[in-house]
Parts: C-alpha cells; structure tokens; sequence
C-alpha cells in the first residue's frame, strides 16, 4: 500500500465510524443540516426544571428517567450541558438500539442557532424546528398531564 493512500483509507474508516454512529453531538450548520434532511419525531429537553420554566421549549418533552417514546423517525436531546444531553442521548440509544439520535451540542442556544430561521426567510419558510415539522408518533400516548400541546400558526 502507498503510503498516501493509507491516510486515505484511514479518513475514510473514520468518517464511515462517523456516519454510522447511533448518537452523535451535532450544533450550528450540521445540526440545521441534519434537521433538514431527517426531521426529529420527538425533541427531548433534558435542561434543568428552572431553566425549562426560565425559558421553555415548548415542541420539545421535558425529559425524565421513566419517560418512554415510540420514535419513529430521529430522537432529538438538548440539555444544560453536551456532557449531559450525551448521556441522556445514551439512555435513548440503550432504549432504542438502531434508532438515530442527535445530542444538540450548545443546549439551548444551540438548538436555537440550529433552528432559526435564515436570513431573509420569515421564519417557518424552510427553517428547521420553526415550524412543527417533527412527526408525532404513533400510539404514544401517556395519561395525565399532556407531554406536549400542538399549535397551528395562525395566518
């Protein structure tokens, strides 16, 4: 083998690692990227109580230990810190091996910068997470207290 081939093959194997990766700590263009492409059905707000109230999210499911979901498409986590939206990304992929899961690098600001709208675009018009674009999935529901209320913009 030649020796310039070999940093090759080895980035590579290394991207390929990458893109088969079950969690993966997305922010800024790759994460608005990856939101375009394959929209979440759920986003998991792992923030602390106080900064879930302080500024809430409110497409996203306050995360708890005995939370449980049906994904049917890419599980979305946020959190206080990337530390901590990875290790609830883990629980998610122990839970649901094979499922895709994006761990939001920069929490809240990230998910926001991720999500905002261009400029030049009203926002909704293409921006991801600014509108509901997330699938609801299928036989989720839990009783008590609604996880998550849906809400048309109103024209």
């Amino acid at each position: 083998m030649k020796a310039r081939s070999l940093p090759c093959l080895l980035a590579g194997l290394l991207v390929g690692g990458l893109l088969h990766a079950e969690v993966a700590l997305l922010g800024g263009s790759e994460l608005a990227a990856a939101l375009r492409n394959h929209p979440p059905c759920c986003v998991i707000d792992g923030r602390n109580a106080l900064n879930r109230a302080k500024t809430p999210l409110p497409e996203a499911l306050p995360y708890r230990p005995e939370l449980r979901i049906k994904p049917t498409a890419t599980i979305v986590v946020l959190a206080d810190t990337d530390g901590e939206a990875l290790r609830i990304a883990g629980i998610f992929e122990k839970q649901y091996p094979g499922k895709p899961i994006l761990a939001v690098k920069g929490g809240l600001q990230g998910w926001h910068g991720a999500t905002a709208a261009p400029a030049g675009k009203a926002l909704g018009d293409g921006a991801p997470g600014a509108t509901l674009q997330f699938v609801i999935p299928h036989n989720t529901c839990e009783t008590g207290e609604p996880l998550q209320k849906l809400q048309s913009k109103k024209k």
